[in-house]
């Protein structure tokens, strides 16, 4: 687990020179970065003098990962078996539920959670959290509590979640999504497959009319199953500005190539984009439960078709994914592992694309660049992808972050000591 906090770390406007760092595409450079951004990229021993030096050998340095979905306010919320099985002890779940719905043990839930995927390597994080029920706003205004908090270290997005948006309960939900963006929530999401209209378009009528109104984007959920459906929705989002996110969609994979094709360049030619999740693609339930096929996003045609698609860690130890962790590697290793994308396009969908699903600039390892990066222990993307525990996380120049790891083997009739290896080699960070 990434653990440690940054000592010595130059803030924004100290230079710091990140030397004999290895690019993805082999190059061994120095890079300077300051003022939040990089300032020069060089061979090594080519930069200006006057900057902290910190020493990069051995690392793959690239741009950070971005978060771009996740529900950071239901993390740590799964059951543990021996409280889940005790005598006595009723429903876990309810448990859990009761002691951790007050909006201070939500912030710190959330809070954690957060650095959690910060020592992965995401500076860039967005919750999707719930607005409506019994506790109202709590939970929106608990995760925007946690990311004022943690400014500096991360950027906390922060979508609202509204319930059906049309029939009576609609009005009433519409107020509160309107208080919400006034409140400061970055993005209008909600489910449209669960309305109550008969097709989605008047939840993305009235989703979209509060979302200009606010100048924010459209972040929804749906699984997507319903071939129908989607295109009603896609088809009510196309004339709709840019900015419009849909995820995570796993029941495209059930769509033949055909239709799929058709899918693909509705979605290209509106400027939709996708977020899938790699761990688990359960939509949280959200149509019943998960498809006993366990469809999977096509990430592949989708990206050939122009689609831009991200990847990202949905649920961390809640109800839908009870045991996962918010680190974006594993969501690219994922990808790669199982040939939906090859190693360098399983990073973009948890970097560039990301950065463009949440609206950011673009970050590259060259001058002119936000200073958003992340070094891992490896020779290269293969390398990491496959076991890179050992990283240095840099937000806007400053280090935020530090993992170690350090591996080491037995003698065959001694006690543990450090023997030479390669990669996660023993002794070795990793």
């Amino acid at each position: 687990m990434p653990t440690g906090t940054p000592t010595g770390s130059p803030g924004a406007d100290r230079p710091l020179l990140l030397a004999g760092a290895r690019l993805a595409d082999g190059r061994v450079v120095d890079v300077r970065v300051g003022g939040g951004r990089i300032e020069t990229v060089t061979a090594p021993g080519g930069s200006p003098a006057g900057a902290e030096r910190l020493d990069l050998t051995g690392y793959l340095l690239l741009p950070a990962p971005t978060e771009p979905h996740t529900h950071l306010d239901d993390a740590f919320s799964a059951a543990a078996p021996a409280t889940a099985h005790a005598p006595g002890s009723g429903s876990a779940s309810a448990s859990v539920s009761a002691s951790a719905e007050t909006a201070e043990a939500v912030r710190r839930r959330i809070t954690e959670a957060a650095l959690l995927g910060l020592g992965y390597g995401a500076v860039v994080q967005r919750t999707h959290v719930r607005v409506g029920g019994a506790r109202a706003l709590a939970r929106l205004e608990a995760a925007l509590q946690a990311g004022r908090s943690l400014h500096g270290l991360l950027e906390l997005q922060v979508v609202a979640v509204t319930g059906p948006l049309t029939g009576g309960a609609g009005r009433q939900q519409r107020g509160l999504l309107r208080e919400a963006l006034a409140m400061g929530a970055h993005a209008v999401g909600g489910r449209p497959d669960l309305d109550p209209a008969p097709d989605p378009t008047g939840f993305v009528r009235a989703a979209a009319a509060l979302a200009a109104e606010a100048g924010r984007p459209l972040d929804l959920h749906t699984d997507a199953r319903d071939p129908l459906r989607f295109a009603q929705l896609t088809d009510a989002l196309a004339p709709l500005p840019t900015g419009i996110t849909l995820g995570p969609c796993p029941g495209l994979g059930l769509l033949g190539s055909d239709e799929l094709a058709r899918t693909a360049d509705r979605l290209a030619r509106a400027g939709i984009t996708l977020t899938c999740l790699p761990q688990g693609e359960r939509c949280g339930g959200l149509a019943g439960g998960p498809d006993p096929r366990r469809p999977r996003l096509p990430v592949g045609p989708l990206r050939a078709a122009g689609v831009t698609v991200a990847a990202g860690s949905g649920g961390l130890r809640d109800q839908a994914n009870p045991v996962s962790r918010p680190d974006p590697l594993e969501a690219a290793f994922l990808l790669a592992a199982t040939g939906a994308l090859d190693p360098d396009w399983a990073y973009a969908a948890i970097s560039a694309a990301a950065r463009e699903v949440l609206g950011l600039p673009p970050v590259r390892v060259a001058a002119g660049f936000p200073a958003d990066l992340l070094a891992v222990r490896g020779e290269d993307l293969r390398g990491v992808l496959s076991g890179g525990h050992s990283r240095i996380v840099l937000n806007a120049g400053r280090i935020v972050s530090r993992t170690s790891a350090v591996r080491e083997y037995a003698d065959a009739d001694g006690p543990a000591v450090p023997r030479q290896g390669r990669g996660a080699g023993s002794g070795q960070p990793d």
